[in-house]
């Protein structure tokens, strides 16, 4: 039977603690939100990160703009990243590498990256929620959610610390590999970076497996 399409009329404007308050009314103390950033670049590790909020009434304030990272600037993430790590009980940050995606795929490789960032927890989450990423490595109660970083506050703060770490990686490449523009468009397939492989081929930090054309 085809999976009912999911009603994005339904998302509220901003994540919430719905699905939080539930499952902390259910006894979870500690819930892991997870999300990734970079599964459609070109280059480039694919990151994942997973953040652990306190249960205290003043989270939706303290956390108010926080939202999906594709929703917001560059210096919105880095003002909020900071914020975010300090109000923690705990977050880690996963990564898998462009020859990790070559070999296994990218799927395999983004929730590679998810096991790495829950196995580097000082505190082991007892639920997980997810933007709708299934981990059956992972030996801890999860669910998944369409649109999980619009609809949850600490998967959606999850998405702002894999979108800056892994931008912060991408900076970093671009001093390697200056002629590419890593810093500007963080290996995504801009029109300006499928010239330069057009023009110069993949480096080294190229995912092999990804076709230039889609």
């Amino acid at each position: 039977m085809p999976r009912k399409k999911f009603d994005i009329s339904t998302l509220p404007k901003y994540p919430d603690l719905k699905i939080e308050k539930r499952l902390w009314k259910k006894g979870f103390q500690y819930l892991g939100g997870i999300d990734e950033a970079g599964r459609g670049a070109l280059a480039g590790d694919v990151a994942t990160a997973i953040v652990i909020l306190p249960n205290i009434s003043s989270l939706a304030r303290i956390l108010a703009g926080v939202r999906d990272s594709k929703q917001m600037t560059q210096r919105q993430r880095e003002a909020f990243e900071p914020r975010i790590k300090e109000l923690s009980l705990a977050w880690g940050v996963g990564f898998a590498s462009p020859a990790e995606i070559d070999e296994i795929g990218i799927l395999p490789a983004t929730k590679l990256a998810a096991k790495r960032a829950v196995e580097s927890l000082a505190i082991i989450p007892d639920y997980l929620i997810t933007d709708y990423l299934h981990l059956p490595d992972i030996n801890i109660p999860q669910e998944k959610f369409v649109k999980g970083d619009m609809r949850s506050l600490t998967i959606a703060a999850a998405s702002v610390l894999a979108k800056t770490a892994r931008d912060t990686k991408m900076r970093l490449l671009d001093e390697k590999y200056p002629d590419y523009g890593f810093a500007q468009h963080k290996g995504y397939g801009t029109r300006q970076h499928r010239s330069a492989i057009q023009k110069l081929g993949k480096s080294l930090v190229h995912r092999k497996s990804f076709n230039l054309k889609k």
